[in-house]
């Protein structure tokens, strides 16, 4: 991996960090697409069971390297630029919502535009309580990308989503704790151990029902109940033939604390 993104595995959790704090994590080339290659490697890794996505700096993530942008753009404007929605963001949104165990967000700072749309995107977010959230994409006359335009409406809903696409201002983690956007907020002091062990206790549990459960929710928000309720079924199915299933059925019979293996 790139310098700009660092990567850890340790007894089955992943931890990425995204490692620019002179630039507060704006997202250059070479940021993208380490952070991509990261979570395409944490995805495909079977000793991975858990993802923590964070970052060093005052800043999760503020979104495009602007600078970078302007010397891709040109004068015409557009160019390479406007591929890395494409051959970046895209795959990066993919590779968190659709790899089969959680992806927990440490969120330092700030994150806006595409770094909030990162954010988003994973399954249970952490934040400091001195972090914020501003989609700012239209401030600088684009349209949301990184998922956003996804992801935002399904935690706090399309009216709210709305108005903070419409009129991006900054969210303070108070707030967006409250509107859903957060899930946890702890003080800034405790952010890093805090999310660490949210992520560790996920690594630690059932990866096959956790896996499921994201499923689930991803299916479920775009069919019907009589849909849903036979993905439920087949996903049930699934999670009932494992192994940590009978780990766990053993265990609360024998009023134990269950060891899962993550299969």
């Amino acid at each position: 991996m790139a310098d700009t993104v660092l990567y850890e595995v340790s007894d089955g959790l992943a931890t990425i960090t995204l490692n620019r704090p002179d630039a507060m994590n704006a997202l250059n080339v070479e940021t993208k697409v380490a952070l991509r290659d990261a979570l395409r490697a944490a995805g495909a890794d079977r000793v991975v069971r858990a993802v923590l996505l964070t970052a060093t700096g005052r800043a999760f993530c503020v979104g495009q390297d602007l600078k970078e942008h302007v010397a891709l753009s040109g004068e015409a404007g557009g160019g390479p630029a406007m591929s890395t929605v494409r051959e970046h963001y895209n795959p990066i949104v993919t590779a968190i919502t659709t790899m089969p165990k959680p992806v927990v967000a440490g969120i330092n700072g700030v994150a806006a535009g595409a770094g909030a749309g990162f954010a988003f995107a994973c399954d249970y977010r952490v934040a400091a309580d001195t972090a914020a959230f501003n989609t700012s994409f239209v401030g600088v006359a684009l349209t949301a990308d990184s998922g956003a335009s996804w992801t935002l409406p399904r935690l706090i809903g399309r009216s709210r989503a709305a108005d903070l696409l419409l009129f991006p201002r900054t969210v303070p983690a108070q707030e967006a704790y409250e509107l859903g956007i957060v899930n946890r907020l702890v003080p800034a002091a405790d952010l890093a151990a805090e999310a660490a062990a949210v992520a560790r206790g996920l690594a630690e549990g059932p990866t096959v029902a956790y896996a499921a459960v994201k499923a689930s929710l991803a299916y479920g928000q775009e069919h019907s109940l009589v849909e849903t309720l036979a993905k439920e079924d087949e996903l049930q199915t699934l999670a009932g033939a494992s192994e940590d299933h009978r780990i766990a059925v053993e265990a609360f019979l024998k009023k134990e604390k269950p060891r899962y293996l993550g299969r």
